[in-house]
């Protein structure tokens, strides 16, 4: 995302010596303890998968992650031409194809990287975050929102989709997600998200603005298709938008940029995050004035890294997917906020908004990273079948990544299935027709 303009307007605020942060955390921690972080090894312990398993746990993840992916970017292909006859019908079987991957990325998660999930929120969440007796998580968010969260690492996106996924009704497929540019560019998966809608930004807001406007007016756009309800009329689409105002997820690299820029600017650094930038999410509340009511805002926390090190030095696809070595928790806070009291007409005001959203969000970090949960508030949550009494509520719901269904996943393989078959009786009934082959036969 593009630097805020409220910055250069801004008085600077010199940071105190508590809030500057050494880029190195790994010099940090030696400075602090005289000794040196503790390794992944020591943080996670030995590979819960030996060589062998973790070799053949890598295949069939492969063969899963390939054969999902094209299954489910062949069924957007076979959908492509509906764009010619009805957008509305377009965008609905788009939408289609979205759940499937939302399905997809649950079913990975639940099957190679099983962690507890541990949720929580404040008081402006009251009644928005349940769980059922099966212990599935129920979240009652609205049909079109704007949700920003921090980035620590690549998996954050795919847990905030299954947060989508587990939303009464679910929005898995109603997502939109704004990305850096380059993305677009990955083979079949960059496809895909085009196909999905999604906002892919070049991080210089001269480009960025007027196609972050295009897109955001085409999910202001009312349609009339089978997403409108069956009400009938022309109806605003259901859109949960995603942004991470970071920018990109923290490391040591991005970590060094981000202190380089508090100091040059004169602001007070984070400790466990990136200086947040203000004006992507100030245009997109602007411009979707009148059509949504909330910001929501998630703070995500994985349970397991080391001082030192960064959730992608940790986490990576070998350990987690591979090796059996997930987090130990992947933990998320939440608030919401009424977009008609936050000041998106000013960009100062805006972006000292955003700063103090971002600084209480470290706050919290701190917290969890020496508790290894977030502060919660027990109105923000209800399990139901638990006891009503006030001393037994917790704040707490931990829960697990998993579909409703065991089998759901296989919705990924049916348009490409369907069209197949299809495709072979036509064949059959063409050579029928012209005497070559009997109808069905072999």
């Amino acid at each position: 995302m593009a630097q805020t303009n409220g910055v250069h307007n801004r008085k600077p605020v010199r940071p105190s010596p508590a809030d500057r942060v050494p880029s190195n955390l790994a010099t940090e921690w030696q400075a602090w303890l005289g000794s040196s972080p503790p390794s992944v090894e020591e943080t996670l312990g030995a590979p819960k998968h030996g060589p062998l398993l973790a070799t053949l746990r890598s295949i069939a993840f492969f063969v899963y992650f390939l054969s999902s992916c094209l299954f489910m970017h062949f069924a957007q292909l076979l959908g492509a031409p509906l764009y010619f006859v009805s957008k509305d019908w377009f965008y609905a079987y788009m939408a289609m194809t979205k759940q499937y991957f939302g399905l997809f990325a649950t079913t990975m998660t639940q099957w190679w990287s099983p962690s507890i999930i541990r949720i929580s929120g404040d008081k402006s969440m009251a009644g928005l975050i349940k769980q059922s007796e099966d212990g599935m998580l129920r979240m009652a968010f609205e049909e079109r929102l704007v949700l920003m969260a921090n980035h620590q690492i690549y998996t954050d996106w795919l847990y905030l989709w299954w947060i989508s996924y587990t939303n009464d009704p679910p929005m898995h497929g109603h997502i939109y997600i704004i990305l850096k540019e380059s993305l677009k560019y990955a083979p079949i998966i960059g496809p895909a998200m085009m196909f999905y809608g999604f906002i892919f930004m070049a991080r210089k807001w001269s480009k960025d603005q007027e196609r972050l406007r295009y897109r955001i007016q085409k999910l202001s756009t009312r349609h009339s298709g089978p997403l409108s309800g069956s009400g009938g009329g022309s109806t605003l689409d259901p859109m949960w938008l995603l942004i991470f105002p970071e920018g990109t997820n923290i490391s040591a690299n991005t970590r060094q940029n981000s202190a380089t820029y508090s100091a040059k600017a004169g602001i007070a650094d984070m400790k466990h995050q990136l200086l947040p930038r203000s004006t992507g999410l100030q245009f997109c509340l602007q411009e979707l004035k009148g059509t949504v009511d909330y910001l929501y805002d998630c703070t995500i926390g994985y349970e397991g890294i080391p001082p030192g090190l960064y959730g992608q030095d940790v986490f990576t696809l070998r350990s987690v997917y591979f090796q059996g070595r997930p987090p130990k928790s992947v933990n998320m806070h939440w608030r919401r906020y009424a977009i008609a009291s936050l000041p998106i007409n000013d960009s100062d005001a805006m972006y000292e908004w955003t700063l103090q959203r971002w600084r209480e969000k470290d706050e919290m970090l701190e917290q969890f990273y020496k508790t290894g949960k977030f502060p919660g508030d027990p109105q923000a949550v209800e399990i139901e079948g638990a006891p009503k009494e006030k001393e037994w509520k917790t704040p707490y719901i931990n829960t697990e990544v998993k579909p409703r269904n065991p089998v759901e996943f296989l919705q990924i393989f049916a348009p490409v299935v369907t069209a197949g078959l299809v495709g072979r009786v036509l064949v059959q009934i063409i050579d029928r027709t012209v005497g070559t082959a009997p109808l069905f036969g072999s």
